[in-house]
């Protein structure tokens, strides 16, 4: 299996909404997205499957030798091998890599957040980098655009924290601000022992708007100039938007499932911004 067949599966293999987004790009910028969005996986995959933090830390302490080693020409992962031939023509760099390391770390060291700051901070991390690297990738021209990823990133990592909430409680992770449970009455115990209540739902509608508010200043961000190479991320916004509808829709019954979108759906959401240039 070579580097690129190996990244291929990886990224197909998870069945997220970003695989959609994909497919619509010229080959060149789908080998690069494909590539990053593989290695995020990898390094995510080793905090979502860990049975032994200290196991977990050192598999992550060698993805930041690794990454580094491949700056230095020297990769050894599949992941590495496939992404360092782009990296240069897409702006990638060993700080964009190294970041969403330290974002999983956190998620190692760190299971509740005091305040919304504190959890911005970890979505930077996770997913507001990934964004600013994903616009490049997808042909940025404008430096607003930067700001336009960063926000969308945000706004789709609270859209996962929003869908996670029974699948996190399971591992014992609460990443709802604990000011914000105190604000609404709800307590930790009641996530983890996945109690509903109309504090709990309360407390989701904050949430859910907190994402709209995001979704839309990222759109409100992104110039005319940039809408057109950017679409991708206008995808994953029009799926994950769509998805945080249906939470809704559900009323917030996230702790005993994952409420998801078919795959026909995320398609037709992804075609749709494609061919009509709106979501």
């Amino acid at each position: 299996m070579t580097p690129q067949d190996y990244v291929q599966q990886k990224a197909a293999a998870s069945g997220s909404s970003f695989y959609y987004a994909f497919l619509f790009l010229p080959p060149p910028r789908r080998a690069a997205i494909t590539a990053f969005y593989a290695f995020c996986r990898e390094v995510d995959d080793v905090v979502d499957d860990a049975t032994d933090i200290g196991v977990a830390a050192t598999k992550l302490a060698w993805w930041q030798q690794e990454v580094a080693k491949s700056f230095a020409g020297q990769a050894s992962h599949p992941v590495m091998q496939a992404l360092m031939p782009l990296t240069q023509e897409f702006a990638i760099e060993q700080r964009h890599l190294q970041a969403v390391i330290e974002g999983c770390q956190m998620d190692l060291n760190q299971t509740r957040y005091l305040d919304y700051p504190g959890l911005q901070r970890y979505c930077h991390l996770v997913a507001g980098v990934v964004g600013e690297v994903a616009a490049q990738i997808f042909g940025q021209t404008q430096a607003q655009t930067t700001a336009y990823a960063h926000t969308l990133g945000q706004a789709l990592q609270l859209t996962n924290i929003i869908r996670d909430v029974g699948e996190d409680a399971m591992r014992g992770r609460i990443y709802l601000p604990v000011n914000e449970l105190q604000q609404f009455g709800v307590t930790a115990q009641e996530i983890l022992n996945r109690s509903y209540s109309d504090r709990f739902t309360a407390l989701m509608r904050f949430q859910a708007q907190r994402a709209q508010g995001l979704y839309d200043q990222a759109l409100t961000l992104l110039q005319a100039d940039d809408r057109r190479a950017q679409k991708p991320g206008l995808m994953m916004a029009s799926i994950y938007r769509a998805l945080l509808g249906e939470i809704e829709r559900e009323d917030f019954k996230v702790l005993h499932q994952r409420i998801s979108l078919t795959p026909l759906r995320k398609f037709w959401l992804a075609w749709r911004v494609q061919a009509l240039g709106r979501m």
